[in-house]
């Protein structure tokens, strides 16, 4: 059997955009991937649905597979013929052991590849708005090891040069020997003056930093009860942050968000969430399937001649419905008969995918808004068509049959709660404090209430916020206390309304 390979894939110090395009084209096509404790978890979600994936994590608290262990996982998952990807946290040859890795891969005449990460070294520093080189200020800067091999019988750090020969230093896993640190930079030569920064959970949502001197960072970091993983960068460059300090200082920064919409949708509200410092949760409430009968959508589209309109009121129903466009031997050459309207700007993206541009979208993007705008055309008799969700409500064809028109209604897809969704709350909220619950329809709101049973105390110290009136309407019927409606109808309006909310605090 042919050998298989090895990728030593450095994963980047914890903000998931921050791996290599080459880093994730490899998890991408791996068949083995071997993680460690404190990648970003998101990353294994890109690898393939048959991957294996071994955890290989290490911490304080212990480790699930100790340095020889892992080294002969590679080896005999290589000899079986496997791509694997060893992740590592950040870079793997910057204080980590992928050299060692290698060597043992080498000895065993296994290919073997190294994509370098983003080392946490310079970008925790960076997210906490300190560089750790300035014209003026540092050109010089080393990183250090703080957790040296305690089987060593003599330290390998040359403390006397290290303290005053370096502008910056910065040192790694080193929050347990903080006070040896100290010690040896003082006794050595360095001002107990310079400035200090401990940087905790560098780049993730979860990140703080707290700044003092070298004589006053133990005492400061044992009454902030600081922890592992935690970057600690040493010299004049740390006095920056005052000026430079951006990541900490988003408006939703160390947010926690629940994202209650489908799991296909639900990144595009992550992503904006991430964009502003918060960290998303993601917690689908429903899913959504196509119909289990289409004969009836399928006839409305072949009578596609007799109608004069197609309003879609979801970007589900335009996807839903092309798939029966297609499944028929169609395509949008079919829809030259009718004019097109979508409720908002979400829906009219998914027909410019489909090459359609719609006729019309309402000012505000509701049902409402669709029949004020309706009610100044002359739509009496005319036909319209609806291909919408089972559960959808009834204003829209009742509003439109006020105004003259015949509107016709039909399933395009279902929604329904996911089956495990009572199990994922447990997992993902029981223990876990969210200041927001978003809601972007009505359904989210009804299945997560149902997913809740009576363990509502969630509800009490959340904050909500709701896509519309109408999903907020559902939610105060609930027994909600909706603090947050988005004015815009649109996940970016959402977003920009949360945001709003914590500025006004």
């Amino acid at each position: 059997m042919k050998k298989g390979k090895v990728y030593i894939v450095g994963a980047g110090p914890g903000d998931i955009g921050l791996i290599t395009v080459k880093g994730l084209d490899c998890i991408k096509r791996a068949d083995v991937i071997v993680y460690d404790n404190l990648i970003n978890p998101q990353l294994l979600e890109s690898a393939h649905p048959d991957a294996e994936l071994i955890y290989a994590g290490k911490s304080f608290e212990g480790h699930a597979k100790e340095q020889h262990e892992i080294n002969q996982l590679l080896i005999d998952k290589a000899n079986e013929g496997n791509t694997i990807v060893r992740l590592k946290g950040a870079d793997p040859f910057v204080l980590g052991r992928g050299g060692e890795e290698a060597e043992a891969l080498a000895e065993n005449r296994i290919e073997f590849e190294i994509v370098p990460g983003i080392s946490s070294a310079i970008a925790g520093p960076a997210y906490a708005g300190i560089p750790v080189t300035h014209r003026g200020i540092a050109s010089s800067f080393a990183v250090v090891t703080g957790h040296e091999d305690p089987s060593k019988e003599e330290t390998s750090i040359n403390w006397e040069k290290l303290a005053t020969g370096v502008d910056t230093l910065v040192f790694l896993m080193g929050m347990n020997n903080l006070p040896h640190i100290v010690d040896k930079l003082i006794e050595c030569g360095r001002s107990p003056e310079t400035s200090v920064a401990l940087i905790r959970h560098g780049t993730t949502p979860q990140q703080k930093t707290l700044t003092g001197t070298l004589d006053t960072i133990v005492e400061m970091s044992q009454q902030a009860d600081f922890k592992p993983p935690v970057v600690i960068i040493i010299g004049e460059v740390v006095k920056l942050r005052d000026k430079l300090a951006w990541f900490e200082n988003r408006p939703l920064f160390g947010k926690r968000v629940l994202v209650t919409r489908a799991r296909a949708q639900a990144s595009a509200l992550s992503k904006l969430l991430i964009e502003r410092g918060a960290e998303p949760i993601e917690l689908p409430t429903i899913e959504i399937h196509d119909a289990p009968e289409t004969n009836e959508l399928d006839r409305a589209i072949l009578e596609l001649p007799e109608y004069d309109w197609i309003i879609f009121t979801s970007a589900n129903g335009v996807i839903a419905f092309w798939r029966r466009i297609r499944a028929l031997n169609l395509d949008s050459r079919w829809l030259h008969y009718v004019n097109l309207g979508a409720i908002g700007p979400a829906t009219a993206d998914a027909l410019e995918y489909q090459g359609i541009h719609p006729d019309f979208i309402p000012k505000e993007y509701t049902s409402d808004g669709i029949l004020v705008e309706f009610a100044r055309k002359n739509i009496n008799g005319q036909k319209i068509l609806l291909p919408r969700a089972d559960i959808a409500p009834k204003d829209l064809v009742e509003g439109l049959t006020a105004l003259g028109a015949l509107p016709y209604e039909v399933t395009a897809y279902t929604t329904r709660q996911p089956p495990e969704l009572i199990s994922q709350v447990r997992e993902k909220i029981a223990e876990r404090n969210v200041d927001v619950i978003t809601f972007t329809s009505s359904s989210t709101v009804t299945n997560f209430l149902n997913s809740l049973g009576n363990n509502r105390n969630i509800l009490n110290r959340a904050t909500i916020a709701c896509i519309g009136p109408l999903t907020a309407s559902t939610a105060r019927e609930a027994g909600l206390n909706v603090n947050i409606v988005a004015q815009e109808q649109t996940i970016p309006g959402l977003v920009e309304a949360i945001e709003d909310f914590y500025k006004k605090l």
